[in-house]
């Protein structure tokens, strides 16, 4: 059977003024504008004693894009690598030329969080419950710009969906693929999103601050790790041991250890 023959995209959107703006950009805005009115729609409707004001909420999303920003880049420069940018160390600022971690990104928010929650006195664990919620919407833009910029794709295959990128041209640029990007995207994003919702506007979990959070970092771990089975490692990586485990399962891994214990704790503490 044929792939699905998709002409490679142009990653620039479109250039205002001679800048050019990137899909990759506009997913990260609306992700964060997105999130931003969600966030403050389910803060106003849980009742759970968080109340922050619209100077608060402002701050909040200044930190978590830093956090994003900032964590999401450092985080690839350490664990996927950061050889080549010992090497390149101007190169780390260039995130236009792409490479952002995920696991780097979320612990940049977590900071973030608990630096604005000291900061402003509130209970930072009911804030990254209710980021636990919107954080898909983040992990579904960004996938669809991955797979909009040719990134992260699978192993070839012979399924129905594959996909085949070809030059304007007609040239093969990635063989029948598997779109891991959109794997991801309807797992980490739609799925694990719809998850989180129902489960934190519709059953009293978010009454025991941290428990949304913990599952929200078991349930992308186990995502990640089924996807993982379909895409190609980083080139620059490949497999850590034998021929399977990769850094982004053994990131994920650590971060189900990780929710699993905060879960727990939710529930134990006073």
């Amino acid at each position: 059977m044929s792939p699905i023959i998709i002409q490679q995209m142009n990653p620039v959107a479109f250039s205002v003024f001679g800048i050019s703006i990137r899909w990759y950009a506009l997913a990260y805005v609306a992700a964060f504008v997105i999130g931003y009115f969600l966030f403050k729609y389910l803060m106003r409707r849980s009742n759970v004693g968080l109340s922050l004001s619209s100077k608060n909420l402002d701050d909040l999303l200044t930190a978590v894009i830093l956090g994003v920003i900032l964590g999401g880049r450092f985080g690839y420069v350490l664990f996927y690598n950061l050889g080549y940018f010992i090497n390149n160390p101007l190169e780390i600022f260039a995130v236009w030329n792409g490479g952002m971690s995920f696991h780097g990104g979320l612990i940049g928010v977590i900071v973030a969080v608990f630096l604005f929650g000291w900061k402003n006195k509130v209970n930072s664990w009911k804030i990254l419950d209710l980021m636990a919620v919107v954080a898909p919407i983040g992990l579904f833009f960004g996938r669809i710009a991955n797979f909009v910029n040719m990134e992260l794709m699978g192993y070839p295959t012979d399924m129905p969906w594959a996909v085949e990128f070809v030059d304007k041209n007609g040239n093969v640029l990635i063989p029948a693929s598997h779109p891991s990007p959109i794997y991801e995207a309807l797992t980490e994003g739609v799925l694990l999103f719809c998850l989180m919702f129902c489960l934190y506007r519709f059953t009293r979990l978010r009454q025991y601050p941290g428990a949304i959070a913990g599952i929200m970092g078991m349930g992308y771990a186990v995502a990640r790790i089924f996807c993982e089975q379909f895409r190609v490692p980083d080139v620059q990586l490949g497999f850590l041991v034998g021929d399977w485990l990769t850094m982004g399962m053994t990131l994920s891994l650590l971060m189900f250890f990780i929710g699993f214990v905060i879960f727990v704790f939710a529930f134990r503490k006073k």
